[in-house]
């Protein structure tokens, strides 16, 4: 926390947020652009919001694009503001997104990307993602696949009702990428998203990246903005304690959203 404060009390960190928040997945070039500074002046405070994790680097191709991270703001509002007037809260909050989601139907739907850091091999995260057993428990649904490329994949219901999402897997390299499609409305006509799992170890921990991108809507984009911190909340769990979460991490959002 006390590098989440540190980065957050400097104006032109927090204007760095500001600009992801709008246009998220930036390169450097675009970055030292908006903030009018050199390069080197933008680096030094885009490292200081990498290290406080509020800001993700996603290397594609020759570029390093630059991603919001919400996870220790989050963690903020859970310790120092959930407990206290969250029906004032919750009712100033409705508002604002509502008036965000009108802004948002007229703008390009960003990139969702969401990092978290466990105490696993690379291999045990690995496993977790492509075991049918292991992702019942922390997913709720089992992922079924061979996982070789070109293959589907799909999220079966628990109650055999069916299917809860599917896809085809693009790319495997285990154990630290997976790129597959996710198709959670099968329904509706549009073109399904990308899911890249990438699996970075470091001595006895992980860190797992997940990109969710070419959301086709608003809706779309807030539902995989609620689903991926509490499925990952409950991997991470199940990895480092050997159970998942005592309550479904994302009935939260049903009871208290």
């Amino acid at each position: 926390m006390e590098l989440v404060f540190k980065a957050l009390a400097d104006e032109t960190r927090r204007t760095v947020l500001d600009r992801l928040r709008a246009r998220n997945g930036q390169t450097l070039r675009e970055l030292c652009d908006e903030l009018g500074m050199a390069r080197q002046s933008a680096t030094q405070h885009i490292d200081i919001l990498v290290r406080a994790n509020l800001v993700t680097v996603v290397r594609r191709g020759r570029e390093r694009l630059h991603y919001l991270n919400p996870a220790p703001i989050h963690d903020i509002e859970e310790r120092w503001i959930s407990g206290f007037d969250q029906p004032r809260l919750r009712a100033l909050g409705a508002i604002r997104r509502q008036a965000e989601e009108e802004f948002a139907m007229t703008t390009t739907i960003p990139t969702y990307v969401y990092v978290t850091y466990i105490h696993a091999t690379a291999e045990q995260v690995w496993r977790a993602l492509t075991d049918a057993d292991l992702s019942a428990r922390y997913w709720g649904h089992p992922a079924v696949s061979d996982w070789e490329p070109g293959a589907p994949w799909e999220l079966r219901r628990p109650d055999g009702s069916g299917t809860a999402v599917t896809g085809t897997v693009l790319t495997t390299e285990p154990p630290t990428r997976l790129v597959m499609t996710f198709e959670d409305s099968p329904d509706e006509e549009r073109e399904p998203s990308t899911v890249t799992f990438l699996i970075e170890p470091h001595e006895s921990i992980v860190r797992l990246t997940v990109t969710h991108e070419r959301l086709a809507n608003v809706d779309q984009y807030q539902g995989i903005a609620a689903g991926w911190p509490a499925v990952l909340a409950n991997l991470k769990s199940l990895l480092e304690t050997g159970d998942v979460l005592p309550a479904a991490p994302w009935a939260m959002g049903r009871a208290h959203g």
